[in-house]
């Protein structure tokens, strides 16, 4: 084994973006992502143990037994009380609870879309929801100069030729009915790459609604109507889709974009599908390194079959009676190179072949091994260059 030190020409450092796509498809009181359907394991109906439509966040309780009515065998947290009063954040022990009791918890374990319906008439102070989209505020004037539809309450007006005051735009938040949508950046990674989403809305199979922000400034535009109205805001870096259009896509049954994804969490209705498709934007840190190795170099082997045992010599210098001091064994190295006659072979040559690469860091433990697909020959005449990228 020859170790060599990288130099730092043989260092390269690169990032690479990535826009996945992501399809989100609810139908029937059920999420499906990626239009993937769920697997069943060995001991549970689910393999990754959480629902349809859910990315496992750590894949933890994969394939475990997740049955109530036996012992679960999904990993959760636990602590036993005792006199020092510990406890989680949120539970008190009861009086009741007898010291050495196990009290045990549960993991978020999976991520999925989330679409909550923010009713005008709520208020900031009797609304979860309301408070949500409160939160947003600042971010979204931020975001106006991108678009006027960013504001979180503005009026826009001018004034016409006679001079009347022509109302434009005009709108509050607090003051009517908007549909959140919230992707986590699980899904999505830095940010929702601009001009990538794209929200669908069936009925019985045919497509009644459609938006794109096809101008990438986070407007999302009807695409599928006669005239393009904007129905909604998108927030790329917090993975946030705000839907405000009223008007009513088909009739029966009546159907909005306010109620886009409401079957998510409000039950089943077998014949809308709202599908959500957009592409998200990854950034991950690699290096390439260059692994020489150069002439009339790493044409040794320390492996066992680099030897031809049947010639061995065995010298003794010194002696402390009649134990040698120390033993040399001389073995000769065995000839691979190839002949055309059975007994004869050609002349010698040190040949090697490379089939593992091995990376150490600075106290040289082994920190990864690069497998070559076929080991390569190596000769002294030959040098080669072997290329390693790793994800860091």
């Amino acid at each position: 084994m020859t170790i060599k030190r990288f130099d730092q020409s043989d260092l390269v450092y690169n990032t690479i973006k990535a826009h996945p796509r992501i399809t989100f498809d609810i139908h029937n009181g059920s999420v499906y992502y990626q239009n993937e359907r769920k697997l069943s394991g060995e001991f549970t109906d689910s393999i990754n143990c959480v629902p349809t439509g859910h990315i496992s966040l750590y894949e933890m309780n994969v394939d475990r037994d997740d049955d109530e009515s036996t012992a679960p065998d999904l990993i959760h947290p636990f602590v036993i009380k005792d006199s020092s009063r510990t406890s989680f954040k949120k539970v008190d022990y009861p009086t009741s609870t007898l010291i050495g009791t196990h009290i045990t918890s549960s993991y978020p374990m999976s991520a999925t879309i989330t679409r909550e319906f923010v009713p005008k008439t709520s208020t900031f102070t009797d609304s979860a929801p309301k408070r949500k989209l409160r939160a947003l505020k600042n971010t979204m004037n931020y975001n106006r100069y991108l678009s006027p539809h960013y504001a979180y309450s503005c009026s826009l007006s001018h004034y016409n030729s006679v001079g009347e005051k022509v109302i434009d735009y005009e709108r509050d938040l607090d003051d009517m009915h908007v549909n959140a949508i919230y992707i986590p950046s699980i899904f999505y990674g830095s940010s929702i790459k601009k001009g990538s989403i794209d929200l669908k809305y069936y009925n019985s199979g045919s497509l009644i609604g459609r938006l794109t922000d096809s101008r990438q400034n986070g407007e999302l535009i009807q695409v599928n109507g006669s005239t393009e109205e904007v129905m909604g805001v998108c927030l790329y870096d917090q993975g946030v889709i705000l839907l405000t259009g009223s008007a009513e896509l088909t009739s029966p049954p009546t159907k909005r974009w306010l109620d886009f994804a409401e079957t998510a969490v409000e039950g089943a209705e077998e014949s809308i599908i709202a599908q959500i498709n957009f592409q998200g934007t990854s950034y991950t840190e690699t290096i390439t390194m260059l692994a020489h190795a150069e002439k009339a170099e790493m044409n040794h082997s320390n492996n066992q079959t680099y030897i031809d045992y049947e010639d061995a010599t065995t010298y003794t210098e010194g002696s402390v009676a009649t134990a040698p001091l120390y033993t040399e064994l001389d073995k000769t190295i065995k000839n691979t190179v190839y002949s055309p006659y059975p007994d004869p072979t050609g002349s010698f040559e040190k040949i090697t072949y490379i089939s593992k690469i091995g990376v150490y860091d600075e106290s040289k433990n082994l920190i990864g091994i690069a497998t070559l697909a076929t080991p390569v020959k190596k000769t002294e005449e030959r040098d080669f260059t072997f290329k390693l990228k790793l994800d860091i």
